[in-house]
């Protein structure tokens, strides 16, 4: 069976480190799923190339342009989805947030989502959880407990290179798991694939049940 994985970065430049790191996560995302046995369908959108159509749409109470209506009903009809914003003053770009509010209120419901974020510094990392995280979870989207913030520094090699590809590897598995589970639970359903334990992300091997835990304590 093939999922349908949708891409949006909202780099503003061309090459753009936010591009970079959505195709590391996509290409992660690809091997995880194509480890569990299934193809991935991705469609990656430059969220840069549809401002004119977003400022349209905003211009107009809400018409949406022909084009931006397609790319609309392409996020709505995917199996899942990664976002990846450069931040701008301490938050997701403009351009990011306007597609988000160009979308139909219920048109993230159940999807699961990575979220992932660029900047010049490793101060702006708390806008995964301060940011995006809420927007995501406000238009009822599953987010991945694992988000992927990276700075100038961490597509330079070296440990901050490797710590971003577990991070990348992490978040991937993730959804990888939640793609193919018919289940739908992330957490219960992740069971990490080869290529996720070979990248160097720690896995618990067994989870011990909560009631497990607790009987010495409930006697």
């Amino acid at each position: 069976m093939t999922r349908r994985l949708v891409v949006l970065t909202a780099g503003l430049s061309q090459p753009s480190s936010t591009r970079l790191l959505a195709d590391q996560l996509s290409g992660a995302v690809d091997a995880e799923v194509s480890a569990r046995g299934e193809a991935l369908d991705i469609q990656t959108f430059e969220l840069r190339e549809y401002a004119v159509d977003l400022a349209t749409m905003m211009a107009t109470a809400g018409m949406p342009t022909a084009r931006l209506d397609d790319l609309r009903r392409a996020v709505s009809a995917a199996d899942g989805l990664v976002v990846v914003t450069p931040v701008f003053a301490a938050s997701y770009s403009g351009v990011f947030k306007m597609f988000f509010d160009a979308l139909d209120p219920d048109a993230l419901n159940g999807m699961p989502v990575v979220i992932a974020a660029t900047a010049g510094t490793p101060r702006h990392s708390l806008v995964l959880d301060h940011a995006l995280r809420p927007l995501l979870s406000h238009l009822r989207a599953v987010v991945m407990p694992t988000g992927v913030f990276a700075a100038t520094e961490d597509f330079g090699g070296g440990a901050a290179g490797h710590d971003l590809s577990r991070r990348v590897g992490r978040a991937a598995a993730e959804l990888a798991a939640h793609l193919v589970s018919s289940g739908g639970d992330a957490v219960a359903g992740f069971t990490p694939s080869t290529s996720s334990r070979d990248s160097g992300v720690d896995v618990p091997a067994e989870v011990t049940p909560f009631s497990v835990l607790l009987g010495a304590h409930l006697r």
